[in-house]
């Protein structure tokens, strides 16, 4: 496969996830949440934690709206935490984080981060690094909250 064959099939999973976003829609039973903007763009996301009795994460829901980006960022984050426990997630957002401050230079870890590694190629455009990281901060934020 060609770089330009993985690039585009980069690109499709991003605009699969845009279109189709998994955990969209807020739920009434919440106890952690968080609201987040990016001022720059205009992007937005509320986005739920959701606990199982054995301290995992149930599920992650979420609304927003913004540039596909920062939505195929949330779906993906939504589907790579659900089952973890909050430590674990959180170790997830720092890879994540870590990789899309790199500009470029740090290739996301798959294995850490599953499909959500696509988006490392973000890294690279400064202005778009805010758009993937809001639903991962606004996820950080709420596990905060759950202490």
């Amino acid at each position: 496969m060609t770089s330009s064959d993985l690039q585009n099939l980069y690109q499709e999973l991003i605009l699969d996830h845009s279109r189709t976003p998994h955990g969209f829609g807020l739920r009434e039973d919440v106890k952690a949440q968080s609201h987040q903007l990016n001022p720059t763009c205009g992007d937005e996301i509320t986005l739920q934690v959701h606990l199982a009795d054995d301290q995992t994460i149930e599920a992650i829901a979420w609304e927003g709206h913004g540039c596909a980006i920062s939505q195929a960022s949330a779906s993906l984050f939504a589907d790579l935490v659900e089952g973890m426990t909050v430590p674990e997630a959180q170790r997830r957002i720092d890879v994540f984080r870590e990789a899309m401050r790199s500009r470029g230079k740090i290739e996301p870890d798959e294995e850490l981060l599953g499909d959500a590694a696509v988006l490392g190629s973000v890294s690279k455009y400064v202005a778009r690094v805010k758009c993937a990281m809001l639903g991962w901060v606004a996820a950080e934020d709420a596990m905060r909250k759950l202490d």
